[in-house]
């Protein structure tokens, strides 16, 4: 089992969105996702996560909220927990380059329309919402969402 962090940064009613189109044999490849990755050996999740966010967007996060976690599961690639956070404060410059893919300040009306992990609008719809504690399980055979449980 991985774990996981994804931020979603956010101002002005918008979300920094990621767009994966870099990496090669990439699960996340043509869908927009926030900004993370995998805990490293002897890292917390919010130290992951401030290290993700920075290493992607150049941003040092200066006020951040836990969110929730969600278990994923699959019959193609290791299950995982990510933990989920929003972050509205941060510091520096926003690289105009990331590894990853394209950074872009997504409106959170638009956000819904991207293409997306399915299971990923299940969150940000409760994102949009206002909940503040999301904890759900994610089952997929292969790109399908099979079963969603919210706890």
């Amino acid at each position: 089992m991985k774990i996981t962090t994804l931020c979603y940064l956010e101002k002005d009613e918008k979300w920094l969105m990621l767009y994966r189109n870099k990496k090669k044999a990439d699960p996340n490849a043509g869908k927009w996702i926030g900004v993370g990755g995998k805990l490293e050996e002897g890292e917390a999740p919010d130290e992951c996560m401030l290290r993700e966010v920075e290493e992607e967007t150049g941003l040092h996060v200066t006020e951040y909220e836990f969110l929730g976690i969600i278990s994923f599961i699959s019959d193609e690639w290791e299950d995982e927990y990510m933990i989920l956070y929003r972050a509205d404060e941060w510091e520096g410059e926003m690289k105009r380059e990331c590894p990853e893919g394209e950074l872009r300040w997504i409106d959170k009306k638009e956000v819904l329309s991207l293409p997306l992990w399915e299971g990923d609008r299940l969150f940000l719809t409760e994102m949009l919402n206002g909940r503040k504690k999301i904890h759900m399980k994610l089952s997929y055979r292969g790109d399908t969402l099979e079963k969603a449980t919210v706890f």
